[in-house]
């Protein structure tokens, strides 16, 4: 998933491109633009001209992380789903660790042991807040922090009602599957620097959008048992 990501779109999904290769088995990448306006999308285009695995999908504005990560649970044809962004932070050598997790797992998510101590001391508060806005809301919450992979049919399975910029839908199919009783796991990942430019999420239009969007997921779930059940690690 690239936002004006021209600097590192090639390199990570050639990235990606062979891990999957190397695995073996039945894959696709679909890279989905963003709107982006500095060339990314002309890249994906050539990328998928290169390489039968690789398709795009073009956003002909930017429509923002929450769109983004709705196409991802949409667009695929394979049994598991995925998301990586285009900044080159996650390595795809996590495929496979995350892959083997489904013969216990419905949904895998991704957590970042040492993630709190690496940010700066604005970001760690603002996160404090937030995991404390969702313990109080929703109750037990599973360690996540970017990279999920999910059973693509069970998608389908449960509402998915957040519709803002920000990564609220992520949190909502957490949510869902909790409710649903599908099997949760979390598996620890490490994390790099990006590849270039900085991060297009972390502002107050994405802030106030999951805010907004907490505040009517609550609402939406508030004839479902108030506590979620904790996830396995």
């Amino acid at each position: 998933m690239a936002y004006n990501e021209a600097a590192s779109l090639q390199t990570v999904v050639m990235e990606i491109h062979r891990e999957l290769e190397q695995m073996g088995g039945d894959h696709e990448i679909v890279i989905i633009d963003d709107g982006s306006t500095d060339g990314s999308g002309e890249i994906a285009d050539r990328l998928a001209n290169d390489l039968d695995s690789v398709r795009v999908v073009h956003h002909p504005e930017n429509l923002g992380l929450g769109a983004v990560y709705r196409e991802a649970l949409q667009c695929g044809t394979k049994e598991l789903a995925t998301a990586f962004p285009a900044d080159g932070q996650f390595e795809p050598g996590i495929l496979p660790q995350f892959m083997r997790r489904f013969n216990e797992a419905d949904l895998v998510l991704g957590y970042i042991p040492e993630y709190r101590k690496s940010r700066s001391a604005a970001a760690r508060v603002l996160s404090f807040a937030e995991r404390s806005l969702y313990k109080m809301l929703f109750g037990s919450f599973p360690d996540f922090q970017g990279i999920w992979m999910v059973r693509r049919a069970l998608v389908n399975t449960v509402p998915l009602t957040s519709s803002g910029r920000g990564w609220m839908i992520q949190m909502e199919l957490i949510l869902r599957f909790q409710r649903k009783g599908y099997r949760i796991v979390s598996e620890p990942t490490g994390i790099r620097h990006r590849m270039s430019g900085a991060s297009k999420v972390m502002n107050a239009k994405s802030i106030l959008s999951n805010l907004r969007q907490v505040l009517e997921l609550r609402w939406h779930l508030w004839g479902f048992n108030k506590a979620a059940a904790p996830a396995s690690r």
